[in-house]
């Protein structure tokens, strides 16, 4: 299936140079933005926000009227139709109408595929579950390109919440393409990186490690990327108590760190790093943060210049087979098709979460 606009899902669909352009561009904005203040002028977008986000949904309305153009949308599907049983489907193939360019959070991994399937503007993902956020991870490598000079031969630390973090889902799945890069994935078995991502980094030609405590791993990384472990993603309170306050960044830890090592974090935090990390020179959690709005400023004007259509489904419809996936749009919304990818012999992959099964 092929969609007439052009879309940003996953990273993956684009090349590494693509990629490279548009963190080229955030660096030139970052450096000039007034160049820029008029990119958009006459141009809408629309967010739609389906859970709670302060700085994915800040920075993209910074970065549009910092371009000239406008806003509409909502932060809270209580306030919208979704209220009365609207589809993704539907709500985006309305605003779709109104504006040039779509933005949707959502709790549900694939949600931002459904959006591509019918809307008639670019839709970009900022966030679909646990699954993906591709605009964090542009954040993050034009944070990296800017910190550390480069975005190979790094040694990287993953930390807390893997297997709901789709922050680091999506960064693990872009800095593997690049040279020598190693990531430490410091986690609990509960909250392990999932197979899928560490058979991307396999084939990408990277290389991983895991470990089960901080300590072990803090002093050989470039880059300690921290996660917050996040509540919503637990199906009961006590599962969440039982991973709580498992991994905490504190000055301690940060004098086993390496004296050029960069402290990351999407954010919000809540007590995964303790405040007096904040002083450290090391910690660029705050600047990261703020260079996600020239990082989208740059997406959205790449995004509206290009006028080529995207892929949206590319697997095989199987009208009998279900997604194992509890969290994936499919299992939410019946009117979806079933859409996998062959991962070889009779397991299969759905197209929407990544999730695999055996068929």
């Amino acid at each position: 299936m092929t969609s007439e606009f052009q879309h940003l899902i996953d990273l993956s669909d684009y090349s590494v140079s693509w990629w490279q352009k548009v963190v080229e561009l955030g660096e030139e904005i970052k450096n000039d933005p007034e160049k820029f203040a008029h990119e958009c002028d006459g141009k809408i977008m629309a967010t739609l926000f389906y859970e709670p986000s302060t700085r994915t949904q800040m920075s993209f309305q910074t970065a549009m009227i910092r371009l000239g153009g406008q806003i509409i949308g909502f932060d809270n599907p209580a306030n919208s139709s979704v209220s009365k049983g609207e589809t993704i489907k539907d709500t985006t193939k309305i605003v779709s109408n109104y504006a040039d360019i779509l933005v949707i959070r959502h709790p549900l991994a694939g949600s931002a595929k459904v959006a591509s399937l019918t809307a008639d503007c670019c839709v970009i993902n900022a966030g679909d579950g646990g699954h993906l956020h591709p605009t964090q991870t542009l954040t993050d490598l034009l944070t990296l390109k800017i910190e550390k000079k480069t975005l190979s031969g790094l040694t990287i630390g993953m930390c807390g919440d893997l297997i709901n973090g789709r922050t680091v889902h999506s960064l693990c799945k872009a800095l593997s393409v690049f040279s020598d890069n190693k990531f430490v994935f410091i986690s609990t078995p509960e909250l392990g990186m999932p197979a899928y991502i560490k058979d991307i980094i396999t084939a990408n030609g990277s290389t991983f490690t895991e470990v089960n405590t901080l300590e072990e791993a803090i002093g050989e990384l470039d880059v300690l990327y921290m996660t917050r472990i996040q509540q919503e993603r637990f199906a009961s309170v006590e599962e969440y108590l039982a991973q709580k306050n498992t991994y905490v960044l504190d000055r301690k830890k940060m004098q086993l760190a390496k004296k050029d090592m960069i402290v990351l974090h999407p954010l919000p935090r809540v007590d995964e790093i303790t405040v007096d990390v904040d002083s450290d020179p090391r910690a660029m959690y705050f600047t990261q943060a703020k260079y996600g709005v020239y990082v989208r400023m740059a997406l959205i004007m790449t995004m509206l210049r290009e006028k080529k259509s995207s892929e949206t489904l590319r697997g095989k419809i199987y009208k009998n087979v279900r997604c194992d996936n509890p969290r994936c749009i499919t299992n939410h919304e019946e009117y979806l098709p079933k859409s996998f990818r062959t991962a070889g012999g009779t397991l299969l992959e759905c197209e929407y979460c990544d999730e695999r099964k055996l068929i």
